[in-house]
């Protein structure tokens, strides 16, 4: 049963590719992620983020990223969430989960389910804690 939702409004700050030894061709591509959160969660994260497929509508990707922040209630610290999905027209697969035992402070025990939406103003985290 879910205990809290906590939506999590984002910036993309920083795209930086990245080399994945022993990978040759281009079926899989690497990028170091930053994020600056902005709303509901203020802080920022880092992100290690493949990706697979290079057509607008039809890629994938996975990620693991440690975000850092407060909510709006006051409560701090960071935790680590995997997530990813299959981008292509009216797709449901985002999925994601905070990863149990990861979080420090008061998000120490931080888990449950983690998904990116997107609206007219853009992308946003809501995360199910459990």
């Amino acid at each position: 049963m879910t205990s809290e939702t906590i939506t999590a409004r984002f910036d993309v700050t920083g795209w930086e590719p990245a080399d994945l030894a022993g990978i040759d061709g281009d079926w899989v591509g690497a990028v170091v992620m930053r994020k600056t959160y902005t709303e509901g969660l203020v802080g920022e994260s880092l992100a290690h983020f493949v990706s697979s497929g290079t057509e607008e509508g039809g890629r994938g990707y996975l990620a693991a990223e440690r975000i850092t922040g407060r909510l709006d209630d006051g409560r701090s610290g960071s935790f680590t969430v995997h997530h990813g999905a299959l981008q292509h027209p009216d797709d449901s697969s985002a999925f994601g989960n905070i990863v149990p035992g990861t979080g420090t402070d008061d998000f120490s025990g931080f888990r449950g389910r983690a998904r990116i939406e997107h609206d007219d103003r853009g992308a946003f985290f809501v995360f199910e804690l459990d």
